[in-house]
């Protein structure tokens, strides 16, 4: 039996409980979770904006330690620190040998229909699982391509967030931009993955990056992950302070919250030929688009679910940029929290005035 946050009517707080995992199948990973952030994401689907099979643990940006694994694992050994991905990947579908491991549907990753369920309550009635993981549990069963080994120097309180958050920004800036030194970036939203994503681009040589957020302290962070410039982002003329302080626009301009309007400011930001990267989860009825003049222009539009990244790679790299002190982790992470205080760490992300709260369960 494990612990764990359970959603079970959207709008409503989550409910601590007790489930019941699963043995391993012949490609699944036990983990014992040390860590797990809280993702605006979540939230999208706790307050029902985003539909699921209910009841269901949501939780997806977490790290732990393997505990058991199944009779074709090959990836992942038993005492490994690992971090988990919801972004698994079936590794022979055309998106992944092409590549785009990170827009694999990732069927072959769940159990087949008519088998037990991965999760269930003591009664035996099924728990959905959750983007393939349900971290906001004890324990994960997961498919050994939801996770990768990591250096066990990481602390993985701070590993957590590189599951989600920060393959995201980083994700962007390196792999779906590719910005190259030099280049300009607007990042709107300097939430964890806003503030990841700064991080990235300094650490990928941008010669201005410039962080819009209506929030004064959240700008202030991001000046200490390497914004150059900071703008109000519900400033009337947003925009075109962006445009004057990059005298005509930036290379890249990145939407990392999710509103139409940030959408907006992330296309009027743009220098002829920029591109606009839209990471945030937008309301499902809502349409972002170019104008006339900006296609014009050369102007780009694109999504890039989850940075577009090739995270069994990406992961490690990044926990390696933060044991070499480039990735910037500890000031993303505002605070951590026991399990049984989530519904107020989520009330906190709701409020906006915090960066990353992250999940520490009881060792």
């Amino acid at each position: 039996m494990t612990k764990a946050a359970i959603l079970i009517e959207p709008g409503k707080p989550l409910s601590i409980e007790t489930v019941q995992i699963a043995d391993c199948g012949p490609h699944e990973v036990r983990i014992r979770t040390i860590a797990c952030g809280l993702c605006h994401s979540d939230l999208h689907f706790i307050d029902g904006a985003y539909p699921h099979p209910l009841p269901a643990i949501p939780g997806h940006e977490a790290a732990g330690i393997v505990e058991a694994v199944g009779s074709e694992v090959r990836t992942v050994k038993v005492g490994d620190a690992v971090v988990t991905c919801l972004s698994a990947f079936c590794g022979h579908c055309e998106f992944c040998v092409s590549g785009r491991m990170s827009l694999c549907m990732g069927g072959d990753t769940r159990r087949a229909a008519g088998s037990a369920p991965r999760i269930t309550r003591p009664d035996g009635s099924p728990v959905n699982q959750m983007l393939n993981l349900s971290a906001f549990a004890e324990t994960m069963l997961v498919h050994e391509h939801a996770c990768v080994a990591i250096d066990p120097a990481m602390p993985l309180d701070r590993a957590a967030v590189i599951g989600c958050a920060v393959t995201t920004g980083a994700g962007t800036i390196f792999n779906a931009c590719k910005v190259t030194p030099g280049e300009t970036v607007a990042v709107v939203g300097c939430g964890g993955v806003g503030l990841a994503t700064i991080n990235a681009a300094k650490i990928a040589g941008a010669g201005r990056i410039i962080a819009a957020d209506p929030v004064p302290e959240k700008r202030e962070l991001a000046k200490k992950l390497g914004a150059t410039d900071v703008v109000d982002a519900l400033a009337d003329d947003a925009a075109k302070q962006i445009l004057e302080l990059t005298k005509g626009g930036v290379d890249h301009a990145i939407e990392a919250v999710g509103r139409p309007a940030s959408a907006s400011l992330a296309v009027a930001s743009l220098r002829r030929g920029g591109t606009a990267t839209i990471l945030g989860m937008m309301p499902l009825s809502e349409k972002v688009g170019l104008s006339a003049m900006d296609l014009l222009s050369g102007k780009k539009l694109q999504g890039a679910i989850m940075g577009g990244n090739r995270f069994p790679v990406d992961i490690p790299r990044l926990v390696d940029f933060y044991l070499r002190g480039l990735l910037d982790l500890d000031s993303i992470v505002a605070e951590t929290i026991p399990l049984e205080r989530i519904n107020e760490g989520f009330d906190k992300m709701k409020k906006g005035d915090a960066a990353r709260s992250v999940i520490v369960f009881d060792q």
